[in-house]
C-alpha cells in the first residue's frame, strides 16, 4: 500500500503542489502539512520523512495530503518553495529599510538573513531552497524542487537577480562573451550560490549557530566575487541577527 502510495508522485507542479487550496479551511490544512513537513525533517532528516508521518503529525487524514501533494517529493518542493518566498519577502524589507550602496551591502543582508532564517526557521536546516544533503535517500530528484526545467540554485538566481536589479549591476557589459560570469548575471549568481552553500555548511558544521569567522568570509567571497573587484568591508560579524 505505501509502495503504490509513494508511486502517486512528481507530476505536480515544480512547487510541489498538485492544486492550490482556495478555501480557508483547506489553506490551513495545507499549511499544516508543509509545517509538520518542516518540523520532521529536523527530527528525522529527508530520508526518513514519509507522507503518513507527515499526515499523523498534521493532524488530517492521509488522503487529505494526497488531495494537495503528489507525495514525498512534492511536500519538500512546496516547503523549499515558501522558504523561498519569506526569505525574498524578508530581504527586500532589509533592502527597502537599509538601501544598501552597492554590491557588497546587497550580500551582506542577503547573507545575514539566510543565516537567521537557519537559525530560526523549523527544517530549514534541512531544506533551504533545495535538500542541504542532495544524496538524501528516497528522494528521486532534489534538485528540481523548485522548478522541473532548472536545478534549484539557477531558480534562486533568476529570484535574486530580480529582487536586486541595477543594484547588482545584472546588466553590466552586455558586449560582454556570452558565456561569462559577468557581475550580476545569472551565471554569476549561480557561481556565487555555490559557493556560499559549501562555505556556511562549514559555517554550521564548525558551529551549531554559524560560525561567525566564516560568516564574515562568506560575505567577502561573495562581496568581492559579485562586484567584480575588491570588496568593501563587510560588517562587523556581531551585526549578523542571533
Amino acid at each position: 500500500m505505501k509502495a503504490q502510495a509513494d508511486q502517486r508522485n512528481e507530476a505536480g507542479p515544480a512547487d510541489g503542489a498538485r492544486r492550490r487550496p482556495v478555501q480557508q479551511r483547506s489553506q490551513e490544512r495545507y499549511e499544516r502539512l508543509v509545517d509538520a513537513c518542516a518540523a520532521l525533517l529536523d527530527e528525522a532528516g529527508a530520508g526518513a520523512l514519509t507522507t503518513k508521518a507527515v499526515a499523523q503529525r498534521a493532524g488530517v487524514p492521509i488522503g487529505t495530503l494526497y488531495q494537495f501533494f503528489a507525495g514525498k517529493e512534492s511536500l519538500l518542493g512546496a516547503l523549499a518553495a515558501r522558504n523561498l518566498e519569506r526569505y525574498l519577502d524578508r530581504l527586500a524589507r532589509r533592502l527597502e529599510d537599509a538601501a544598501p550602496p552597492g554590491v557588497p551591502g546587497f550580500v551582506d543582508l542577503a547573507v545575514e538573513e539566510f543565516v537567521a532564517m537557519r537559525r530560526t526557521v523549523p527544517g530549514f536546516g534541512q531544506l533551504d531552497f533545495g535538500l542541504v544533503d542532495r544524496g538524501s535517500p528516497g528522494v528521486r530528484d532534489g534538485e528540481h524542487l523548485l522548478d522541473r526545467t532548472l536545478d534549484n540554485n539557477t531558480a534562486v538566481a533568476l529570484r535574486l537577480q530580480a529582487l536586486g536589479g541595477a543594484l547588482l549591476g545584472a546588466d553590466a557589459d552586455p558586449a560582454g562573451p556570452p558565456d561569462a560570469a559577468r557581475p550580476g548575471s545569472t551565471l554569476a549568481l549561480r557561481v556565487a550560490l555555490e559557493a556560499a552553500d559549501a562555505v556556511l555548511k562549514l559555517a554550521f558544521r564548525t558551529d551549531p549557530d554559524g560560525d561567525p569567522v566564516l560568516i564574515t568570509e562568506c560575505k567577502r567571497l561573495l562581496g568581492r566575487y559579485l562586484a567584480g573587484g575588491p570588496p568593501a568591508p563587510p560588517r562587523a560579524a556581531a551585526d549578523t541577527p542571533r
